[in-house]
């Protein structure tokens, strides 16, 4: 029997759709409303060019004015402010070797798709660390809590704390609807009996809560083993705007003839980008950020009123 090859198996007209579509219908991120799809970012993230600009009106401000038979009133300015996220343009290739068990499946394109898709959901999460790790490094990132510096139990995550955390928001703190953290900030919670499973009415546990948060586990967020210090994101509705733009050939195959082996290239434009603190591209090198040019402070900048950024960085410990 004839050896199965990649190029026998991947229709780019078939599976590049299917990949667009399983990544919305998997990430954890949208599940829990952290990161919602926008057709508006998915049209400019294929519209060229690699930074994204969002133009939008600021809030209107100063004292109303009592009415007067004798006086006109005084006319204020609006004023218009501008967002701007970064372009990512990333790929991967692998080679038939590490998709030889896919290969093997009764729906080898499937098979296929699924493990691309698992890498790419692992990916944006981690470049979503990434970029709020900058963002919220930058001086002018104002909506943090960093409490790991006391002493005691005040330099711990608890219900106190956590409230603290929300209401860096004020009022808008009634926002906030999920929650990402360490697994190590999970167990410490858990083992307290803090985090609940509540079933939907299809008696299915979409989400652990806390605090009436859902909850999203990352051990890409950043936990010091020694001091037990780790950082805990607040989130609110959509606090992140998500874009799948159209690389201008997604996918292919090759081989690597002497060597034997079949090669798939996967590549992507998207944009994930936190609402209301702007990319600068103060310090890009190349023509899209890396992780780590995204977590640098001097690439970001906010832009939105402190209360309309519906997220909250949250530095504390665990016992």
């Amino acid at each position: 029997m004839a050896k199965t090859k990649i190029a026998n198996v991947i229709v780019p007209e078939v599976f590049n759709p299917y990949i667009m579509k399983a990544l919305k219908e998997q990430s954890m991120l949208i599940k829990a409303g952290i990161v919602v799809p926008d057709p508006t970012l998915d049209a400019l993230a294929s519209a060229g060019g690699k930074l994204i600009n969002m133009p939008f009106w600021n809030d209107l401000d100063g004292d109303d004015e009592v009415l007067s038979d004798s006086a006109a009133l005084g006319v204020a300015g609006i004023t218009a402010g501008q967002d701007v996220a970064a372009l990512l343009m990333r790929g991967k290739a692998w080679s038939v070797n590490d998709l030889a068990t896919a290969l093997s499946g009764d729906d080898p394109m499937k098979a296929i798709g699924d493990l691309v898709v698992r890498y790419w959901l692992a990916k944006e999460q981690t470049t979503l660390i990434k970029i709020l790790t900058g963002a919220f490094s930058a001086s002018n990132a104002t909506n943090k809590l960093d409490i790991s510096g006391e002493t005691g139990n005040a330099a711990l995550i608890s219900g106190e704390t956590f409230i603290d955390a929300k209401t860096v928001l004020g009022d808008n703190a009634k926002k906030l609807t999920a929650v990402a953290m360490h697994s190590n900030t999970f167990a410490y919670l858990e083992k307290q009996n803090l985090i609940q499973y509540i079933p939907d009415s299809n008696g299915v546990v979409d989400f652990p809560t806390y605090m009436g948060k859902k909850v999203v586990v990352d051990d890409e967020l950043p936990y010091d083993v020694s001091t037990k210090v780790t950082t805990t994101y607040l989130f609110g509705q959509g606090a992140v705007g998500r874009g799948e733009g159209q690389a201008p050939v997604p996918t292919e195959t090759d081989r690597d003839s002497l060597a034997g082996d079949d090669i798939l290239v996967n590549r992507r434009h998207f944009v994930l980008h936190p609402r209301g603190i702007k990319f600068t591209n103060a310090s890009v090198a190349g023509v899209s950020p890396t992780n780590a040019e995204l977590a640098t402070a001097a690439n970001w900048s906010q832009v939105y009123e402190k209360k309309d950024i519906r997220i909250v960085q949250f530095t504390h410990k665990i016992a």
